[in-house]
Parts: structure tokens; C-alpha cells; sequence
């Protein structure tokens, strides 16, 4: 490969070189401005490395014999995407699917998304995003793992396997980019495009792993964040480009701007003009810019003036080229560029059953009361609220080229299982998405929202009639598609009033009530959780969403998956999270002058690792088979927790593992995941989960940045979530 690729820079024009440094938008899928034009040319010309937007093999092979056929050197484009919980068949969002803890489910959902993908015609998926967040009114929250490292790193490394495989050149395999490098999960008001700002010891302790996983994993390519780090953006931060990502951590790949950030280096105020913002890109280790064209337009120029070195561009194309070579396209520019093969590989059988699997995996029970759920066949059952037959909103956003037409409604599923007459389910609408006018207006036309001709207060009675003929109601609710992804930031995170105010009427019947919710984020939902009989967290479920209701409302499937982020009660409260600090003055429900609020408790509504199942588990106190590791003999102990089922009905419990550093030289959170298990378990039958704590578990960085675990007293707390938790004691020890 090093021949080849030195042969052809030896032959490549500056003006080349810098082509291959720049990324256009066209086509389907853009997330700012059109900032170019006279694509054909451009590609032609040999001024084009990459293109975002277009798919599907009528689109892009026509781009790609430009490139290889026309050019004078003939070097294929990557086509990329943004393929972020699926590509034709949808996938819930992907904070739902981390709810699974299932890291294996969420690379076999890589694994089917990049089959989609490269079907037609793509190369490059911008995914997985790896940001850490605590921050729910963040809307770009549903493209991540959720508040923990430790999971978020597990889910990252599998949806890069899941997309790469060991082999890039195979057909089917698609170069993974991770994003958005660094820190972007925590701008300040839960804003995007807004400043972040940390110490080093946070960024390595709480917010790096997922990162450094998914380099770990083998990902090609990384994408810089918009936001700045330690004062300077991420585009253009030496410290996080070249001695972090490349040196620290020995990653090989190429490294992308997000969509025009280069010009937003001037916005940031940490360049002047182009020029400046060119030259602290590239220097800094930023190889491919998206979209705003100033490598191509400025960097020859530049090169030839001094102020940039050619060695640096020549690195930076050649990492490009190695990405081209690994992905086989010197070989085969038109791999995947079959008319006749493309239809066979989307939304096939296997791959809508993994979608439907995966949905029943991702919800969450939050809360059921006197068995409320699930529903049985029998019952007479009320569907209300806008989102029982709406299609768009299950596909979520950063839904790639998934048609939502095909998306499966619960009440099409209702229909497709019982029928539409004699079933004893009926139907009423209850209330309008959102009512508010100027929120409906900013939405209206992209999320394809309608109001009814009836005033909502008529919509509620409407409602509170049909139930009160009902056994028990299902109301389903939530946000649209576009009040969560980028640039869906909100100040209130609770369900809208008018949804509120149709619960309240419902409340008022005295009839069950279920509230099933779809949304992108954690809510608010303080007096839901007080005043209705169960809660079911569906999130954006994807494609097959209807059917993956179905089955878990009516028990032919029963609710696995657990929190990945806490639920606040109120946002006064963000951010929380489980793995905080202990402070000089740790809470004490009836102590003044400590950490508290007057107002509500301290604690989430609903905590991280929280989620219910239709069976009921006891978990014993953990067990050690002994109590003391010696620090750098390669020791472990093991833990054994005792899991009973105490229900009627087989079910799954996820065992968690957290472990805390008591006394350290910097301080450590109350607690942090370091393991978990998924068991099934018979009813009436007892399993032992055993776990294995190392030294490496223990380890954290300290003032230096020294990776180390230190000298002391631990605590191991397991659970079924991590506010309900057993202790053992165990000492490091020299």
C-alpha cells in the first residue's frame, strides 16, 4: 500500500493534494447551508476528495465515474452519510438502543445499517457519535449512549465493529467516524453550538473513554466538534488533534471538520480570516474540511506563501488516500454500484425482524402499578393521543434515507393483530401534538404536523367519553421527531401542556391509565409518574415501532432495557446524574446546611440503570471470596450476587456492578459502573451472577494524568439499578 500511495502523491499537484482535503455537499441530507456549487467540475477537475449527501446508486455512480474516468489522476470519491440508527430500515434512536445494554444488539443494528449503506453506494457513515451528556435538554442527546463512560465505551466499540468489521475492503463494510471530538455532550444551558468547559482531570475521568474506544476499535475516521476546548475550537486544537488523538492514543486515521466549522473559527474569535483559519486547521491536525471550501480555495495559495507546511498537507492526504486503499476503491471504485443488488439488501425480512427485536429491547418500563401492564386481548382498551397513528415521528431524527411511509404505526399493528372491528380496542385522537402556535409553526412543515378542526378542549372530552366505556386507557405521547437532534435544544422538557392536560382529563375518569411515550430525551414528568398507573418509554422505536408495541403492551414480549440517563424531576436540577461527586457537605434529606434543594429532593425522578420487567427480582447482598487485592501481582476477587425471580413469569434482570474509591488523591464519584450482566431467570428459580473486580477496574487519572489505581478502601455496590444498591467492602493493598 505505502508504494502505491507514494507513486501517486509523487505525482499529484498541490492544487491536488488539497482536493483530496475537501468534502462537498450535495444531495438529500444537509445539515447548514449549500456553501458550494458546480460539483461535476469541481470533481472533474480533481478539486473533490469526498461528498456527503448523495446515495443510492443512481446518484452516486454517475459522481464517482466523474472522479475516476474524468479526472486526470482518476482517484474515487468516499461517499458519506450521515447512517446513524440505520440507513433504509430504522433502528430506535440511539439512545433508546443503548437502553438495551445490549452492546451486542447495537453492533448487529451497525452491522445491518452499514449492509443498507454501502448497498447504495456509500462508504463513510458519520457515526458513532460518542458524546457523553447529562445534559437532556441538549436535542442531540438521542444520537448518544446516555451519562456513562463506561457504557457509552462498550456501545461505541461495538457500532464501529459493527460497521467496519476486521476488513474495510469487504463489500459490506463501512469506515466508521467517530463524533464529535471532544466534549460536545456538555454545552453550558443545554444549548448546541454553545461553549464547553472543563478541566483535563474531568475530560480524562468522565467524558474521554467512549472516544478512545472507538479509536481502540478501529475507527477510520473522527469528526472535531463544534465547540471550543480549553479556549480553542476543536477544529483547530493542536493538544486535542495531535497529541491526544494521534499521539496519546496512536490513532491512524484521517480527521474531519463537522459542517463548516472551519468558518466558525472566525465566529469563535480565534482567527481573524480565512486565512488564519486555514492555517490553525491544518497545523493543528484537521484533515478534511466539510463543506465551506477553504482547503481548496486558500490552501495551495497559503503553501506557497509559507505559512503552511507541504508536509503537513502531504500527511493529510495521504491519510485520506489510506482510507480510499483500506476501503478498496483503488481497486474497485464501483464496488457497490450494482442496480440489480441494492434492492436485495434493504429492508429485507432478517433486517426488519432485527429492527423489531431491537425496539423491544430499547423500552423502558418506568413504572407500573398494580400490574397494570401488560394489557391482555380481552379487555376493553382506549388508544388515544396524537401519536398512536402517526408514522413520521417514529423514525426519529438523523433517520438517513429511512422512508417513514414504511414505518409501522401502533395502530396498524393494533389492526394488523386484532382487526378493526370486534376487538374491543377503540381509538380517539385526545389532543394535538402541540397546540402552542409559534412552536407549531417553527415545526409544522418538517415534522408534517395537523391540527384537528376541533378545539382541544373538545378533543379531551371527546376522549374522557371513549374511556369511560373502557377497561383502561393507553395514552401515547411525547414529541415530534423534530423537538430532539441537532439544533432541537429545549428550555422545558416536559410532555407539552395540552398532552398534560389530556392526561389530567383521562386521570379524571378513574379508569387504569398507561402513558406510553415517544420522544428523544429524558422528561420531566413528575406529576405523570404520581398520577398515572404505568409508564412505558418506547422512545423513537424505528421502523417496525408499532409492532414492537404491540408486543410489549400486550405481554408477548415483556420490557428488558434500563435507563442510560437520569430523568430529572424538574429542570432545575440539571444536570444529574449518578456518578457525581460526594462534596464537602453531601446531601442529608434533613440537614440545612447541606447540598440540597428547598424545593424539590436532589435525587432523579428516575435514576440511571432504572427500567421494570412484568416479574418482580430480589437481589441479595453481594458476596467476596476474599477481601484484599495486591496491587501489581495480576490479583482479582470475585463477587457473587443471588437473583431471584419472585414473580409469576420468566424474565431478564440486568445485574450491576459500581464500584467507589472511598479516599483517594483526587477526588472520586459516590459511584461508577465497571460491570453488568443480563441473566434470564425462570420464575420461582434462583441464579448467582459472579463478577470480577481487577486492578485495572480501579484505576482512574490522577493530577498528572497518570492512569493509576492507588492504595485503599473500595466499596462494590450491586443492584438492579443505581440508586437501589448492596455494599461489600475490599482494600487495595500493597
Amino acid at each position: 500500500m505505502q508504494k502505491f500511495l507514494d507513486d501517486l502523491l509523487s505525482r499529484m499537484t498541490l492544487e491536488e493534494k488539497f482536493g483530496q482535503l475537501n468534502l462537498l455537499a450535495v444531495g438529500f441530507d444537509i445539515t447548514g447551508p449549500i456553501l458550494n456549487n458546480q460539483v461535476d467540475e469541481k470533481i472533474r477537475a480533481g478539486r473533490v476528495g469526498a461528498i456527503i449527501g448523495a446515495y443510492t446508486v443512481s446518484a452516486v455512480r454517475p459522481l464517482q465515474e466523474f472522479a475516476v474516468r474524468q479526472s486526470r489522476l482518476g482517484i474515487p470519491l468516499l461517499f458519506a452519510c450521515d447512517v446513524v440508527h440505520g440507513q433504509r430500515t430504522i433502528f430506535p434512536i440511539p439512545l433508546g438502543l443503548s437502553a438495551s445494554w445490549n452492546p451486542e444488539l447495537v453492533r448487529r443494528t451497525a452491522r445491518a445499517a452499514a449492509d443498507e449503506a454501502t448497498a447504495e453506494g456509500l462508504n463513510w457513515t458519520y457515526s458513532p457519535m460518542v458524546d457523553i451528556s447529562r445534559e437532556p435538554r441538549w436535542g442531540r442527546v438521542m444520537e448518544g449512549a446516555g451519562e456513562d463512560p463506561h457504557l457509552g465505551a462498550l456501545i461505541a466499540a461495538a457500532m464501529v465493529s459493527g460497521y467496519q468489521q476486521d476488513d474495510l475492503s469487504k463489500p459490506d463494510s463501512l469506515l466508521a467516524c467517530v463524533k464529535h471530538f471532544a466534549l460536545y455532550g456538555a454545552p453550558e444551558g443545554g444549548r448546541d453550538y454553545n461553549t464547553v468547559d472543563m478541566s483535563r482531570l474531568r475530560m480524562f475521568n468522565e467524558y474521554l473513554a467512549p472516544y478512545a474506544a472507538a479509536v481502540s476499535a478501529g475507527a477510520g475516521s473522527v469528526m472535531t466538534a463544534f465547540n471550543e476546548v480549553e479556549g480553542v475550537p476543536a477544529t483547530a486544537n493542536r493538544w486535542l488533534l495531535r497529541e491526544l488523538l494521534r499521539q496519546r492514543w496512536g490513532f491512524g486515521g484521517f480527521v474531519v471538520t463537522d459542517y463548516g466549522t472551519l468558518p466558525e473559527i472566525i465566529t469563535h474569535g480565534a482567527a481573524a480570516d480565512r486565512d488564519e483559519a486555514t492555517v490553525s486547521a491544518l497545523a493543528a491536525g484537521t484533515d478534511m474540511d466539510m463543506a465551506s471550501e477553504f482547503f481548496i480555495t486558500d490552501g495551495a495559495r497559503l503553501v506557497k506563501e509559507g505559512r503552511l507546511a507541504a508536509a503537513d498537507v502531504d500527511a493529510a492526504c495521504r491519510r485520506v488516500l489510506t482510507a480510499k486503499y483500506q476501503l478498496g476503491l483503488f481497486q474497485n471504485p464501483f464496488k457497490n454500484l450494482d442496480r440489480d443488488t441494492a434492492p436485495l439488501r434493504v429492508l429485507t425480512p432478517d433486517k426488519l425482524q432485527l429492527a423489531r427485536e431491537a425496539a423491544v429491547k430499547s423500552m423502558v418500563l418506568l413504572r407500573n402499578e398494580r400490574r397494570t401492564l401488560p394489557l391482555t386481548a380481552g379487555q376493553k382498551i382506549l388508544f388515544t393521543g396524537p401519536l398512536v397513528a402517526r408514522q413520521r415521528d417514529l423514525i426519529g431524527a438523523w433517520s438517513a434515507g429511512g422512508d417513514w411511509q414504511r414505518a409501522v404505526s401502533l395502530r396498524a399493528a393494533l389492526e394488523q393483530k386484532f382487526g378493526d372491528t370486534g376487538s374491543g380496542i377503540t381509538f380517539a385522537q385526545g389532543c394535538n401534538l402541540i397546540d402552542d402556535p409559534a412552536y407549531f409553526a417553527k415545526l409544522e412543515k418538517s415534522c408534517l404536523l395537523e391540527k384537528s378542526a376541533q378545539a382541544p378542549a373538545a378533543l379531551r372530552a371527546a376522549a374522557a367519553r371513549a374511556a369511560a366505556d373502557a377497561d383502561v386507557v393507553v395514552a401515547v405521547l411525547g414529541e415530534a421527531f423534530k423537538m430532539s437532534g441537532e439544533a432541537c435544544c429545549r428550555a422545558d422538557i416536559g410532555l407539552p401542556p395540552q398532552q398534560r392536560e389530556l392526561l389530567k382529563a383521562l386521570k379524571l375518569t378513574g379508569k387504569p391509565l398507561v402513558l406510553v411515550l415517544m420522544n428523544g430525551r429524558p422528561l420531566t414528568l413528575e406529576w405523570e409518574a404520581a398520577n398515572v398507573d404505568a409508564i412505558l418509554e418506547a422512545w423513537f422505536p424505528g421502523t417496525q415501532g408499532g409492532p414492537a408495541l404491540v408486543d410489549v403492551l400486550f405481554g408477548d414480549a415483556a420490557p428488558t432495557g434500563k435507563l442510560t440517563m437520569s430523568f430529572p424531576r424538574h429542570v432545575g436540577q440539571i444536570p444529574v446524574y449518578y456518578n457525581h461527586k460526594n462534596g464537602n457537605r453531601p446531601y442529608q434529606e434533613n440537614g440545612w446546611f447541606t447540598s440540597r434543594y428547598q424545593d424539590v429532593p436532589n435525587d432523579p425522578l428516575f435514576p440511571f440503570g432504572h427500567g421494570l420487567t412484568y416479574t418482580d427480582f430480589t437481589l441479595g447482598a453481594p458476596t467476596l471470596d476474599k477481601t484484599a487485592i495486591v496491587s501489581g501481582s495480576g490479583d482479582a476477587l470475585t463477587v457473587s450476587v443471588p437473583v431471584t425471580n419472585t414473580g409469576s413469569r420468566d424474565g431478564t434482570e440486568t445485574v450491576q456492578l459500581y464500584i467507589r474509591d472511598m479516599a483517594a488523591s483526587v477526588t472520586r464519584p459516590v459511584k461508577e459502573l465497571k460491570d453488568f450482566r443480563q441473566v434470564f431467570v425462570r420464575a420461582g428459580e434462583t441464579l448467582t451472577v459472579v463478577f470480577t473486580i481487577s486492578e485495572e477496574m480501579l484505576k482512574f487519572y490522577n493530577a498528572d494524568l497518570r492512569y493509576l489505581a492507588e492504595p485503599g478502601e473500595f466499596q462494590v455496590l450491586t443492584g438492579s439499578d443505581s440508586a437501589r444498591l448492596q455494599c461489600a467492602t475490599f482494600r487495595l493493598v500493597q
